[in-house]
């Protein structure tokens, strides 16, 4: 009989392992749905300066793309909290039901033991029982006997109060879990909706963004000849930085090594270059809006906010400030021989030649008549492009 409550008290303890082992699990969950919540935000500041001056441009579409995404991480966020809470859910119905067959065999038990006592229940019977003793020392043991086996009926009846109150309070835990996983139920429910209408906006917008098509594509080629601009200034820099070293003392060449050194091991270390999201990857991709049309971006594009300010990604010297219509003021900074190359600033707070460290504010980003706030950002290993996803922390 105490074996077997030790055997459950064992089993109802491996069934809590893995609760406990989840717990850590859900919390990252809850803290992974805040910072979604947080993104939407964000997205959301975007997303409506982008339409406060005009609607239907590639800036808004790129924020609902983004919105869209964020939304999709969320719920599969909350989908992921609710299959975490579904599981909890049946190990603690697994907790339940062995207590309740503990109480179930415990009553049993106990009910055996009245019945018995009932039996011998006068103060004559348990004389009898114990004067009709053979010997003294059989007298002893059946008084130690009848003590025991009155102390047992006490333990039983503590060890049913017991499991009683254990299992009211893991009825009370999984009605909490229950509610718990009901209100994600409707969150999710409601975000679902929302998912939906945020879709059904994008379509709209890329149906209207189709029928200006001849606008589009004006405003690509325009920006293809800023980025071959772009491209020629960061070429006659390096250029110019091959030269130089060539000139100067081996302790300068020495230093830019260093620096280098220095800027590659910080690969996936470096700090973002504004607050935002990547509006456009590096690489060849599909236009957003242009049915047949690819672009090829040398960086990547971070669409942002208002008046948001672009800080370097790593300590270096400004080697160039220029005006490039339309990105507006581009900086390049070197590291060394890597370059990081910011353009689509309204104001710049560096000069050439001035060192610089990582994240120190060089500008402040430029917002377009559309309302339309983005930095196009680049990193560079001499004159060839690099991905910088594969650069700047997660």
């Amino acid at each position: 009989m105490i074996g077997g409550k030790r055997l459950t008290v064992l089993f109802l303890l491996l069934l809590a392992i893995p609760v406990f082992g989840q717990r850590k699990s859900k919390e990252q969950l809850q803290k992974e749905r805040q910072q979604q919540l947080e993104k939407i935000k964000q997205v959301e500041k975007i997303l409506s300066e982008t339409t406060s001056k005009k609607k239907n441009t590639l800036g808004e579409l790129n924020a609902l793309n983004q919105r869209i995404e964020v939304q999709e991480s969320l719920i599969r966020s909350i989908n992921d909290e609710i299959a975490l809470l579904n599981q909890e859910i049946a190990e603690n119905n697994s907790f339940v039901t062995a207590l309740e067959e503990d109480l179930v065999r415990l009553k049993k038990e106990y009910a055996q033991m009245l019945f018995a006592a009932q039996k011998a229940n006068s103060n004559i019977n348990r004389l009898i029982f114990l004067f009709s003793s053979k010997s003294f020392d059989q007298f002893i043991m059946r008084l130690q006997y009848m003590k025991q086996y009155a102390n047992q009926r006490k333990l039983q009846a503590e060890a049913i109060t017991r499991v009683q109150g254990e299992l009211l309070e893991q009825i009370k835990i999984t009605e909490a879990v229950r509610e718990e996983k009901n209100k994600l139920l409707q969150e999710e429910l409601a975000e679902s909706q929302r998912l939906a209408e945020l879709r059904k906006k994008q379509q709209s917008v890329v149906r209207n963004l189709e029928k200006e098509e001849k606008t589009l594509r004006r405003d690509l080629e325009e920006t293809r000849k800023a980025i071959a601009q772009l491209d020629k200034l960061i070429t006659e820099i390096v250029r110019e930085e091959m030269e130089r070293a060539a000139r100067e003392s081996r302790n300068r060449s020495a230093a830019s090594a260093a620096l280098s050194g220095s800027f590659e091991e910080n690969r996936k270390k470096l700090s973002w270059p504004v607050n935002g999201f990547v509006s456009m990857n590096f690489g060849r991709q599909k236009h957003p809006a242009l049915k047949g049309v690819e672009v090829v971006n040398e960086g990547i594009i971070i669409q942002t906010a208002k008046g948001e300010k672009v800080r370097s990604v790593f300590n270096g010297e400004v080697r160039q400030v220029a005006f490039i219509p339309p990105f507006g003021n581009s900086v390049i900074i070197s590291h060394g021989e890597y370059y990081s190359i910011y353009a689509g600033l309204r104001e710049v707070f560096v000069k050439r030649g001035q060192q610089v460290t990582a994240n120190q504010e060089i500008g402040e980003v430029l917002s377009t008549g559309e309302g339309i706030s983005e930095l196009r950002f680049q990193i560079r290993k001499n004159t060839t492009a690099l991905d910088p996803m594969q650069w700047l922390r997660n």
